[in-house]
């Protein structure tokens, strides 16, 4: 195994033949892109079909990355198209539920944040949870600053806006998921940090 070369080195080699050496993109990323499509993707098992798609799309598309960016930017793009055409897609299937189904699936799930939170004390878990409530805009820029450590300049190439107004909707971001953790978790917060 080549675990030496670059991203950029296994790509030029890739694009001249050496198909193979495609797996090492694959093992390198395949973390970083289920962790990012698990955020956006609630179900597991949906999550982990839609992060295969991810690399053969990635794969198919290899010849269009020029290299302006860090791979990993680039990947993201093909990620977060691939997460909005799937949940797009499971909406139209969701909407033909009745609303009475739908809002008790609603009730459920704030039942079950707050029974999970009294559940795990664990911090990470409870941000991640939290992160789950935000809206998936402030999910992703929470996510992508947080969890894939992109910078405000890369995220704002991923996310087609200007570094300035990322910054303005990571500020916001971050207020939601402040008030979300303390609508939700300030007793376990409390815990933690008398403990």
């Amino acid at each position: 195994m080549q675990t030496g070369l670059t991203d950029n080195e296994i790509i030029r080699r890739v694009l001249a033949g050496e198909q193979t050496l495609y797996a090492h993109l694959v093992e390198r990323y395949q973390n970083y892109v289920f962790t990012l499509v698990l955020r956006m993707i609630d179900s597991r098992e949906d999550a982990e079909e839609v992060s295969q798609d991810i690399f053969v799309k990635a794969y198919r598309s290899l010849a269009d990355f020029r290299g302006e960016s860090k791979f990993s930017t680039w990947l993201y793009t093909i990620v977060r198209t691939s997460c909005i055409t799937f949940l797009r897609k499971k909406k139209m299937d969701t909407l033909s539920l009745d609303n009475e189904k739908t809002y008790l699936q609603v009730e459920n799930q704030e039942s079950s944040f707050k029974a999970n939170a009294v559940e795990h004390k664990s911090r990470q878990r409870m941000v991640n949870e939290a992160i789950g409530m935000l809206s998936p805009d402030d999910a992703q820029i929470i996510t992508l600053f947080y969890k894939a450590e992109q910078s405000l300049e890369e995220m704002a190439r991923i996310l087609g806006l200007e570094p300035g107004n990322v910054k303005v909707k990571l500020h916001r971001a971050r207020h939601r998921l402040k008030e979300k953790m303390e609508k939700f978790y300030s007793h376990e917060i409390r815990e933690l940090y008398n403990d």
